[in-house]
């Protein structure tokens, strides 16, 4: 497996020259399977612009392009891209978009195909020239052919989140964003008349439980691409709640799972190169990381497992 990150910022687009080394497009990584050459795109975020533009270069050249973007969910800024998605307009071009989908009422049809109307977009879904088909996707374990297999897990977001497992050829790689740790939804203070015993104690085996099934979810991973948009005091001081996740969190169940390398994933869009290159310092250190190599994800990144 060869994998591309084109987009690492999380919320919102933030180019600029203070963002230049690291990138300020929102989420997009292209995942190639060598031996057939085949394709995943992980997210529609603005980066995927660039993506589709290399594909037309050097993709369409080998005949119709087809290729699947799996989405982990439809906020904003992992779908924002997908209007500027070139292929898309390429008669010949075939398309399965997979993702999870919070309300029954609206399709991943609707949601993601829906920026294409005239309301927001020149050109209407319905004008297109290539083929596409939506897929939701819930929990579940799938045989994507060609020896690759997909497992997918709910994460802490909030609206319904989905991350990746991907294995192929005794390789794994994992994503775990956007997502914070389960915690305690009820109320845990004996003081207050809202507090049950039975409750807050069943509240924290959930969530413990929980947490445990997401560690197992990117046990032994080769590489893990995880939520880390805040530091610690950062998450625990304004953040939690937002659905995402601290540098440290990030580094300390990646450690308990084995995992042997981490990205650092879904930037900040305030952090500038110059302060992630402060965290790295720390975060990145062996003193602080031990045997597990830890980086910051950094647009045209190239990894090969």
């Amino acid at each position: 497996m060869k994998l591309k990150f084109w987009g690492v910022r999380g919320s919102i687009p933030c180019p600029g020259p203070q963002t230049m080394k690291y990138g300020g497009n929102t989420a997009c990584i292209e995942l190639r399977f060598k031996d057939t050459d085949r394709l995943i795109i992980i997210d529609a975020g603005s980066g995927i612009r660039e993506l589709g533009n290399y594909m037309m270069a050097h993709d369409l050249r080998k005949g119709p392009i087809k290729t699947e973007i799996l989405l982990t969910h439809t906020h904003w800024d992992h779908i924002t891209g997908f209007p500027f998605f070139t292929p898309i307009y390429v008669p010949g071009t075939e398309l399965k978009i997979y993702g999870p989908v919070t309300y029954e009422d609206e399709t991943l049809e609707k949601i993601v195909g829906g920026q294409l109307a005239y309301r927001y977009f020149p050109v209407r879904q319905a004008e297109l020239a290539s083929k596409i088909e939506y897929f939701d996707l819930k929990e579940s374990r799938m045989d994507f052919n060609d020896g690759i297999t997909i497992t997918t897990k709910y994460l802490n977001h909030p609206i319904l989140c989905i991350g990746y497992r991907f294995e192929y050829h005794g390789k794994i790689v994992c994503t775990a964003y956007d997502t914070e740790p389960f915690r305690n939804v009820f109320c845990i203070d004996p003081n207050d008349p809202a507090y049950d015993e039975q409750v807050a104690r069943e509240g924290e085996e959930v969530a413990g439980e929980e947490n445990q099934r997401v560690e197992e979810f990117f046990s032994g991973a080769d590489l893990l691409i995880h939520d880390a948009q805040y530091t610690r005091q950062e998450y625990e001081s304004s953040k939690v709640g937002w659905g995402h996740s601290s540098f440290e969190h990030a580094v300390e169940t990646a450690k308990r799972a084995n995992v042997k390398r981490l990205a650092l994933f879904h930037h900040e869009p305030l952090r500038t190169d110059a302060q992630i290159d402060e965290l790295s310092k720390k975060y990145c250190s062996p003193d602080y990381s031990g045997d597990m190599a830890v980086f910051f994800a950094r647009e045209g990144m190239q990894i090969e497992l």
